[in-house]
Parts: structure tokens; C-alpha cells; sequence
């Protein structure tokens, strides 16, 4: 009989990379293996969990429901593992971060490097996307989030400030004229980020608390930072953008700051999340103290 706990892995993997054969190499077996142990998995499930092509594997219903208690199940096992173990106080294993992607790109990613040193028995899975996650759900160890939280079940530890900037580059306002207030915007093309309830559906929030709503019209909305940051630096528009995104466009005078009759929304702070349900595994902690080392200055002095 196949062992149970390898099939779970065998079907963790063959779900987050999408085929059989990549899943037997992340487990250092072969893929007439892999195949072996997902369908002995089948059988005694009695469910398929696959639809599968020559192509790819997509999760069928119940696959998506085991994957997630796959996920959980194995994490736990894992971290009792190393909880018993000699070495259980030694940072190990795979850690799991999701960032949003400007912020990941331009300041998560260059750290990994010096972090690899300083830990070099963690693996790193890093993830960029601006979507809002389930931490636990997906299997996330570690979440990066800015703006204000919520209430959450979740713990969290400050990393810094995100203030607002208002910015266009030289060229546009040469053509099209120097705003000086807020209601001056409406004369504007205004280049909004589509994931922002602060700028996303047709108007702009000013104000510490956002309570000042400015029409606004454009003719670009994009749901990444970066590709707003482009077309301001090419003259297309005014962009309202965390201060990550600009300060190097803005300290080089590639574009030039807004100064209007308001103050711009507090965006809220830069945050790392976690589960708060159990002391953090070894992989954990080493991760968030790194990050808060590192971001202490954050965005005065940028990592």
C-alpha cells in the first residue's frame, strides 16, 4: 500500500504546479511514481480530483476542498516534526510569503539574497499580487499588506509608514497646465488604480480620512502600480500613487509633486500578517524579525 502522507504531497504539488511530472520532481521521484501514488489517492477517495488534459491539470470541486485540508494537514505535520526534533529552534523549511507586486519587485525581492545567507536551510515561495488573500485558506505563512487593517483574527506587526504622493511628470504639466486645487483635477487626465476604493470608480479621495470626493475623468486605469508610474513618466496624466511607487521618478525630477488645496488620504501603514492561532514556526519569526529590521525606517530609508 502507497503511503497516505506522500500521496497528499504528491497531490499538493501536482495542484500548485499544474502537472504530475513537476510534482515528482519537487518530491525527487519519478513521474510513473507520482502518477501511482495520485491515483491510489483517487481510489481510496473514491473522487477524482483532477480533470486532467495532455496539457494541464485543473482542479475538479472536491480537489479544491482537499487541497486546502491538504495544505493545512501537512503544515501542521511538518511543523510537529520540528517541533520534536533536535533541531526543532532552527529556522527550516519552506515559507510561504505573498506581497503585493510593485512593493514585492522593488523591496522584498532584493532582501531575499542576504535573507538566503543568514537562513539557508528556508525555501522561500514568494508570491506578488495585489488581490486580497486568504491567509490560512491558501496556505500563506507570511501576508504583506498596506493601507489600514481591519478587524481580523490575524496578528500583525508595523513595518513602516505609506504616505501618498500626487505627481505628473514636467511635460504634461508644461502642456497642460499646474493644478492648484482639488477641483482643478477635473480639468486633468487622471490616471487611476483600479483596485483602490480610494481612486478606482470615477473619483479621488482627499483628506486624512478620505471624506473629500473629487470627480475625476482619464483616459487609463490599471490595477498595478508600475504601469501607472509608466504612463505618467511617458506624459499621459496625473497619477495618485504610494510614495514606494514614485520617489525615485520624484528624487530624479522625472516627475514633479502636487501640492493642492488638501491634503492627500493617509493611506495607512506598511504591515506584515500572520496566523495568529499558534507560536509561529521557527521560519516564521526569522522572517518577521528580518522584515522589521530591515523596514525600520521605511519610507525614509529604503531597503
Amino acid at each position: 500500500m502507497l503511503d497516505r502522507i506522500t500521496g497528499m504531497r504528491v497531490f499538493v504539488e501536482a495542484a500548485t504546479h499544474g502537472s504530475l511530472s513537476a510534482a515528482g520532481r519537487a518530491l525527487d521521484m519519478s513521474p510513473a511514481m507520482a502518477t501511482k501514488h495520485m491515483d491510489a489517492l483517487e481510489a481510496r477517495l473514491g473522487v477524482r480530483m483532477f480533470y486532467r488534459t495532455t496539457r494541464k491539470l485543473s482542479l475538479t470541486d472536491p480537489g479544491s476542498d482537499y487541497l486546502l485540508a491538504c495544505r493545512r494537514i501537512l503544515q501542521e505535520l511538518d511543523e510537529a516534526e520540528a517541533d520534536v526534533s533536535v533541531q526543532s529552534t532552527e529556522a527550516v523549511g519552506r515559507l510561504r510569503m505573498n506581497v503585493p507586486l510593485s512593493f514585492g519587485t522593488r523591496f522584498i525581492a532584493p532582501l531575499l539574497p542576504e535573507f538566503s545567507r543568514l537562513f539557508p536551510r528556508i525555501e522561500v515561495e514568494l508570491g506578488l499580487s495585489d488581490a486580497r488573500h486568504d491567509l490560512i485558506g491558501e496556505g500563506w505563512d507570511l501576508i504583506i499588506r498596506i493601507g489600514h487593517l481591519t478587524n481580523s483574527s490575524l496578528r500583525a506587526r508595523r513595518l513602516g509608514e505609506c504616505p501618498m504622493r500626487l505627481c505628473a511628470s514636467p511635460e504634461y504639466l508644461s502642456r497642460r497646465g499646474t493644478p492648484r486645487k482639488i477641483t482643478d483635477l477635473s480639468e486633468h487626465n487622471c490616471l487611476s488604480y483600479s483596485r483602490s476604493h480610494m481612486q478606482g470608480r470615477g473619483a479621488w479621495a482627499f483628506g486624512r480620512r478620505g471624506d473629500i470626493q473629487v470627480p475625476v475623468r482619464g483616459d487609463l486605469t490599471a490595477d498595478n502600480g508600475d504601469a501607472l508610474l509608466a504612463a505618467a513618466l511617458g506624459g499621459q496624466g496625473i497619477i495618485y500613487q504610494p510614495d514606494f511607487i514614485v520617489s525615485r521618478a520624484l528624487a530624479s525630477g522625472s516627475l514633479v509633486e502636487l501640492k493642492l488645496d488638501q491634503k492627500l488620504i493617509d493611506l495607512g501603514g506598511l504591515y506584515v500578517l500572520f496566523p495568529p492561532d499558534r507560536r509561529p514556526a521557527a521560519r516564521v519569526r526569522a522572517m518577521i524579525d528580518y522584515l522589521v529590521k530591515n523596514f525600520a525606517n521605511f519610507p525614509q530609508d529604503m531597503p
